[in-house]
């Protein structure tokens, strides 16, 4: 289909900057701004100046029922150009066709950034003498002077004077916007060097060797026809687009709502600020997170209007939040639904906390927030209840210790919201997510850093089921989450095992680690526990007693810890947490009852040196 749907010749360059000039071809408001340093800009003229290749531009028809982009004039076009519709869109090459034109067409001093982004404006010129050297770097040749055409030296001191068209002549540079209309400036030249044998030659060779490859330069163009639909829009120019930044569909549909004067951008940036701020645990939410939720609840309400006017079952259609749906959403649609998808997402914010999940670094898929924000959103009322938090924790857990959303996940999404809403509302089965949730015993063997959802997920859990804080002895709630800086770190200490002579990919397992307070880790420092026990318990105020309290709400059994009993612990505690893992999924896990001991793990698991977590403070050798 996408074959079909465009085409690709060669168009002169001076062509394409006319209609630029004009109006004929304009920019799709993708809100991206020009940005191309001076250096670029020398090189790209350099380039065309030699006829080497500067990359392919791809355009787009407009007129197309398919795709509707509120179009604006290149940087440094007339402003009279706001009131033209074009004829063609630049999709990509917006920074290469902005540069050419600037500093090729207009009239005004080119807009760039210097090398340390400091926005600047520029004048273009080409050295003659040295662009017609045979063995001259053409990239010399181009010169870039300030806009009051001075350059001076750090002192202050005029270097070069161009001020006026006499001065030009007589520094034999020659002004690059003036490459296409090059005759007039000729004449004057020649005048001013009163026709002078080598003057005259000077220019002959350089009209030959740099004026005609600009005027016989063609560009590759790829012209996508007005036909073509939003999704291939998007999909081609993420494969071809060679301006190091990949188009999103977040930003076809701010272009597409702007034809609509419906600017989308603004819209989300201030719901963003909201949830951001308000809600650590989204701090990395993404504005495409959010309209795969509107999607599925979109795409939902048809399908349910379909089956309510009685449309056949292979006819009706599907929840989905993939590209292709994204891109079909309207205005209306954002209108509809962003206010309670907003409020969807904050719902999902407060269940994680009620998870023990507070900061987005600790939160094991974003992704899953998708779903369910959509989950709250159409549940409503019926999603706050007890009961309704049962059912969406044990789903919730299920994906998380299953690892289910870590791949193509939007089929899974668009089960996800009709099954769950079903099961809480007593009107389906088990979701399919609950059913494919599998949790191995030796998968606690290789959970070692946060780079694993379920590593992050069974620190969470430890939390939520009554994990005390070893210092105070309170549950570990927000305010004690921040406070304390709670995190995770060993049990066993690294230092402690080390001199143990216990391998890395043994006592770098989650096994190995449970939720402490920074300032319970620094008296635990590289200690024995049978060391730091008595510390941390005479620092608290408490006795042995309450000390295994709370170290069994971390599923540690205390006597093989004051023992120093690494692999009587490594063994106990492994249970104990397969034991709350099944308790969260309701799903039972096969056992190996010499899974975990000594020799087994170290020979079968062990990896060699780990690749550390780079935000999980190791522990310091204390006193």
């Amino acid at each position: 289909m996408i074959g079909a749907s465009f085409d690709s010749t060669k168009t002169p360059l001076q062509a394409l900057l006319a209609g630029a000039d004009s109006g004929k071809l304009q920019l799709p408001d993708f809100q991206r701004g020009w940005v191309w340093d001076d250096d670029h800009i020398k090189s790209l003229l350099a380039s065309v100046s030699v006829s080497f290749p500067i990359g392919a531009v791809m355009m787009l028809q407009t007129g197309g029922e398919n795709v509707r982009f509120k179009p604006r004039p290149l940087t440094g076009t007339a402003e009279r150009l706001n009131d033209i519709m074009p004829e063609t869109l630049i999709l990509d090459g917006q920074q290469r066709l902005t540069s050419l034109y600037q500093a090729l067409m207009s009239k005004l001093a080119v807009e760039t950034k210097d090398a340390k982004g400091k926005a600047i404006r520029l004048w273009y010129y080409l050295d003659m003498k040295k662009a017609v050297q045979a063995e001259a770097d053409r990239e010399d040749a181009v010169l870039s002077v300030p806009e009051d055409r001075l350059v001076k030296a750090f002192g202050g001191e005029i270097t070069l004077n161009v001020t006026s068209p006499e001065l030009e002549y007589a520094a034999d540079l020659f002004p690059v916007n003036r490459i296409f209309g090059s005759a007039e400036w000729r004449q004057a030249y020649s005048e001013h060097w009163k026709f002078d044998r080598d003057k005259m030659r000077l220019f002959n060779d350089f009209e030959r060797d740099v004026i005609k490859r600009f005027e016989q330069y063609q560009v590759p163009v790829i012209e996508l026809k007005k036909e073509t639909p939003k999704e291939a829009v998007c999909l081609v120019f993420e494969r071809v687009n060679t301006g190091g930044v990949a188009l999103t569909v977040f930003e076809l549909l701010t272009a597409s709502f702007a034809a609509d004067n419906y600017q989308l951008r603004d819209d989300w940036n201030a719901r963003e600020q909201r949830l951001k701020s308000q809600h650590p645990v989204l701090r990395n939410l993404q504005s495409d997170d959010f309209l795969q939720a509107i999607s599925l609840l979109v795409t939902q309400t048809r399908r349910r209007a379909a089956i309510d006017a009685g449309t056949a079952a292979e006819k009706l259609p599907g929840i989905s939040c993939k590209r292709r749906d994204i891109l079909k959403l309207e205005v209306t649609n954002w209108k509809n639904w962003a206010e309670r998808v907003e409020a969807g997402f904050v719902r999902a914010a407060r269940f994680l906390y009620g998870q023990k999940i507070f900061k987005a670094r600790d939160l094991p898929y974003r992704t899953q927030l998708v779903p369910l924000a959509a989950i709250f959103v159409d549940l409503g009322k019926d999603g706050e209840t007890e009961g309704a938090r049962q059912k969406i924790a044990r789903y919730y857990w299920c994906g998380v210790l299953g690892e289910l959303y870590g791949g193509a996940i939007e089929g899974r999404f668009a089960r996800d919201l009709p099954e769950v809403v079903a099961l809480v509302r007593g009107e389906g089965v088990e979701p399919i997510t609950i059913q494919e949730s599998s949790f191995q015993a030796n998968r606690l063997l290789t959970l070692r850093t946060r780079n694993s959802a379920a590593y992050k997920g069974i620190y969470a859990l430890l939390m939520r089921d009554g994990g005390q804080d070893f210092r105070t002895g309170e549950p570990i709630e927000a305010q004690t989450f921040f406070d304390d800086k709670i995190d995770i770190h060993h049990i066993f200490p690294e230092k402690w095992c080390k001199s143990a002579e216990i391998k890395p990919g043994t006592y770098n397992s989650v096994i190995n680690k449970t939720a402490i307070s920074a300032r319970t880790n620094r008296q635990i420092g590289g200690r024995a526990p049978s060391k730091y026990l008595p510390a941390v318990e005479k620092s608290a105020g408490i006795d042995s007693a309450r000390m295994d309290e709370i170290l069994g709400s971390h599923c540690v059994a205390s006597g093989h810890l004051r023992a120093d009993g690494f692999w009587d612990f490594y063994v106990a505690r492994a249970e104990m947490l397969l034991q709350r893992i099944e308790r969260a999924t309701g799903k039972s896990i096969t056992r190996d009852p010499k899974l975990f001991q000594a020799g087994v793990v170290e020979e079968v698991y062990d990896e060699g040196p780990e690749e550390w977590d780079a935000e999980e403070p190791l522990e310091e050798a204390a006193s």
